[in-house]
């Protein structure tokens, strides 16, 4: 917000639509043709309204309805709503996954934000790259932004007890693998998962996502874990498009909020709640677009000895409706309000212990006090060793307890492919001991990085009733999945890491406690394999595809494209005529 010459604050649209010259003359006149009055104009403050809104992003494909809430909020409030679509990315439905366009997403945020005379932003999103993408769009730009997040589904049904997204997929597709669940209730189940709008109603990447905003003080309080369908999401919006023009009249930029004290919060948070491995290069990548240093190692110190106390999928057995109806992301974070630092900003002006004060658990089985958590030290922990130099990463909370140390022999897939045509082979030379080791799924490999990281446990293994065993890859999984996977090891196959020298019948070594991840060869033979070993040739060499390969980042720094880094601001000097 600049000022004119008697010191005055000016609203950055009124370059737009505040003058009397040919080119407010052409924005408003054609502003007009919606039927805007002339008193819309009148230096009211202007409020974007940023909606990922798709028909192919089931998790978003209310939010149509909940933009009609957020704009009833900005008129009350005496502010000027408009609505904007931007790329929206259905994870269940993009191929090859929805990760290698987030980046594409925050750009299409950005410049949208800056290129229109607007003076707040409020970001409705909720499926799982929707929201960093988003956020790393409007950080960029830097407004007063505030987020409404789409709410998860009700819980899933089925034969009379809750179902939930993803995690049951897992559990419900190893048991037909097995012979242990017919193809008939395997599809019944499938039509009774998904029953209302919503993300994701596990405590996956959308719900981590939702949750961590509302941590960090981006959304009002209780936006995470209300229910897409509840009512009381409507009235969210309402009052969120109030508060938005409050902002914009106190100049409450983003920057103000996104403080190093809201990502350590949003680190110790994602712990107590089991949330999801994706929050890690998220957080990251934000970070960035802000210039708030943040490194993989802060997720260890912040999070790893966190204990987790939100007992939902697929960490635990609720739900995100139980969440809800125990208190939410308030009542937990009353419940670890000594982790957290309490004097953090937030959207409203306060400080983020206004949050919590007065918040109470409803059901201490859903979040469970700190004498009886769900897991202690639960919090992702980052493994480094000569497999993955610059890290890599597992959810102890969601392993399983016996392999967080353990020694065997590898079996290695070289891509993808090779996993899908060979996984289910009845002499696949595996046991239970076995690690899987799986390459070429990162950033530049895949491209984007996708969620396969949680490979199937081989067919002659399940059905000897096998459920888990150590899985390393360079990919991320879902946030709704689980097993002992480590992920996200940097560099990556396609960028000359040594996960892409390993060979089956390796020996590795992965001690979570201590934090080491390490093939069992010796330094002469390590360096041996790298210098004689050549990188897949990449068939892309057009369009998106091209400039996300050729520019993405490694998962330790988020995997954000490198010329993105930073922020540009808000300012456009030349005119459209």
């Amino acid at each position: 917000m600049s000022t004119d010459n008697t010191n005055k604050p000016v609203l950055r649209s009124r370059h737009w639509y505040g003058k009397t010259d040919k080119d407010s003359f052409i924005h408003r006149s054609w502003m007009k043709n919606q039927g805007f009055p002339d008193h819309a104009f009148d230096g009211r403050p202007v409020i974007g309204i940023c909606n990922t809104w798709s028909e192919l992003t089931p998790c978003n494909s209310h939010l149509r309805t909940l933009a009609e809430g957020v704009k009833r909020g900005v008129w009350e409030a005496g502010g000027f709503p408009v609505e904007f679509p931007v790329m929206s990315l259905g994870e269940t439905q993009i191929r090859p996954t929805a990760m290698l366009y987030r980046n594409l997403l925050s750009m299409d945020v950005e410049e949208s934000i800056r290129a229109y005379g607007m003076d707040g932003v409020v970001l409705l999103g909720g499926c799982d790259k929707t929201t960093p993408g988003q956020l790393m769009g409007a950080a960029s730009v830097d407004l007063p932004t505030i987020v409404v997040s789409s709410g998860p589904m009700l819980n899933g049904k089925w034969r009379g007890k809750d179902i939930g997204s993803g995690t049951d997929v897992w559990k419900f597709s190893e048991a037909v693998r097995a012979g242990e669940m017919s193809m008939a209730d395997f599809m019944a189940a499938e039509s009774g998962m998904s029953r209302s709008p919503g993300v994701c109603m596990t405590m996956g990447t959308a719900s981590t996502m939702a949750g961590l905003v509302e941590a960090m003080g981006l959304s009002l309080p209780h936006n995470a874990a209300l229910p897409a369908v509840d009512a009381r999401r409507m009235a969210l919006a309402h009052m969120t498009g109030k508060r938005i023009v409050e902002m914009v009249k106190e100049d409450l930029r983003l920057s103000k909020v996104l403080t190093r004290a809201a990502f350590e919060n949003a680190i110790v948070t994602n712990a107590a709640m089991g949330g999801s491995t994706n929050a890690v290069v998220h957080l990251l990548a934000i970070a960035g677009r802000v210039g708030v240093p943040l490194t993989l190692d802060d997720f260890s110190t912040y999070g790893a000895d966190v204990p987790c106390l939100v007992n939902c999928m697929p960490s635990g057995q609720y739900l995100m409706e139980d969440f809800c109806y125990a208190g939410g992301i308030p009542a937990l974070l009353n419940s670890i309000q000594h982790l957290l630092q309490g004097a953090a900003p937030t959207i409203m002006g306060q400080a983020i212990s206004s949050y919590w004060q007065a918040a109470e658990n409803f059901n201490p089985d859903v979040i469970r006090p700190l004498n009886n958590p769900l897991r202690t030290a639960a919090g992702i922990r980052v493994l480094r060793g000569n497999i993955a130099p610059r890290g890599a990463i597992i959810k102890p909370s969601a392993a399983s307890e016996h392999l967080l140390q353990h020694e065997a022999e590898a079996y290695v897939f070289e891509s993808i492919e090779d996993l899908k045509a060979n996984i289910d082979r009845p002499d696949l030379p595996v046991d239970e001991n076995t690690i899987l080791v799986l390459k070429g799924c990162g950033p530049k490999g895949y491209p984007g990085m996708a969620e396969v990281g949680n490979m199937p446990i081989p067919r002659k293994l399940v059905e000897q009733g096998v459920r888990d065993m150590v899985r390393i890859s360079d990919a991320r999984m879902s946030g709704t999945a689980f097993g002992t996977v480590i992920l996200h090891v940097t560099p990556e196959t396609q960028a000359g890491g040594p996960l892409g020298i390993v060979q089956t019948g390796d020996r590795i070594r992965i001690d979570v406690f201590k934090g080491e991840l390490n093939l069992l060869i010796s330094e002469d033979e390590l360096e041996q394999r790298l210098a004689n070993w050549q990188p897949p040739v990449i068939p892309f060499t057009r369009g998106y595809y091209k400039l996300y390969i050729d520019h993405v980042m490694q998962a330790d720094t988020g995997a954000d494209l490198d010329f993105l880094v930073g922020r540009s601001g808000s300012e456009v000097s030349r005119e459209s005529h």
